[in-house]
């Protein structure tokens, strides 16, 4: 089994996780939807230095997955790629900002590295709440939801070809990577040499495959309206869900939990 196979092998465990059944799974992807949003907004609002209170956050999504029966671990295995980069564009900061903010002991911590810090931890937390969102929520129900928001038809149907090509522009790739193995065995990879010829059927295959796709979609109805996805009702569940969760994201942003919590050990 190749690198693309292997790729393959965890798109379609992404909808094992979807079709799991928890609270969370349950929810209104309208609701998971907006509360995802107000907690991205509410997490990179905060200051380059708003370390402490920036922790809190961290809440939700630990929670969500926890209901979900999703493990945080299947999260940081399959945002293994983006992570690295996240951290990456914090990695220059406590060059550019070395006066010290904050002394732990004798040991002085520049705000450089407090903001390298908030910076990856804002990050982080809003590729957890992403995760969580499309690993209980079908592609289908998500740009159903983003069209009840009126978000354009275009753009909505433009995120759900995209998600169906990367698949099928794999699966090509995959075919192509095996063919080529059998007429070079013992060979590691594709050639340079290869390169772009391997490149120009690639997009040729699958520029062709994904044509087909669309065009059964249209034969099955689809005009950029997403009613085949399956009406999911807003209920009052998720209206209190909506609501205490954007409560608690507020909360935690113009209130220091963090040292709220500490001056209840230390006085």
């Amino acid at each position: 089994m190749n690198r693309l196979q292997k790729a393959l092998l965890e798109m379609s465990e992404l909808d094992r996780l979807t079709a799991m059944d928890s609270p969370v799974h349950r929810l209104s992807p309208l609701a998971k939807l907006l509360v995802t949003i107000v907690y991205i907004v509410v997490t990179v609002s905060f200051g380059k230095y708003d370390l402490s209170r920036l922790v809190v956050m961290v809440l939700y999504p630990v929670l969500a997955f926890s209901l979900s029966g999703i493990p945080v671990s299947t999260c940081f295995y399959k945002l293994r790629i983006a992570i690295p980069l996240v951290i990456f564009v914090g990695l220059f900061n406590p060059l550019f900002d070395k006066a010290p903010l904050l002394h732990i002991g004798n040991v002085a911590v520049s705000g450089g590295v407090v903001s390298m810090l908030t910076l990856v931890l804002k990050g982080i937390f809003s590729l957890m709440a992403s995760f969580i969102l499309v690993a209980t929520t079908p592609i289908d129900r998500i740009c159903a939801a983003l069209r009840k928001l009126h978000v354009p038809s275009m753009l909505v149907t433009l995120l759900l070809l995209t998600f169906r090509y990367a698949g099928v522009m794999m699966q090509e790739a995959a075919v192509m990577s095996d063919a080529y193995r059998l007429r070079a065995p013992g060979q590691k990879g594709v050639h340079i040499s290869a390169w772009g010829s391997f490149t120009g059927q690639l997009l040729l295959r699958s520029m062709d495959r994904a044509e087909r796709l669309y065009a059964s979609m249209q034969l099955r109805g689809f005009r950029g309206e997403f009613d085949y996805a399956g009406p999911v009702p807003f209920t009052l569940r998720d209206a209190i869900f909506l609501i205490v969760c954007a409560a608690v994201f507020i909360l935690f942003r113009t209130v220091d939990i963090a040292a709220l919590i500490g001056g209840l050990f230390v006085r």
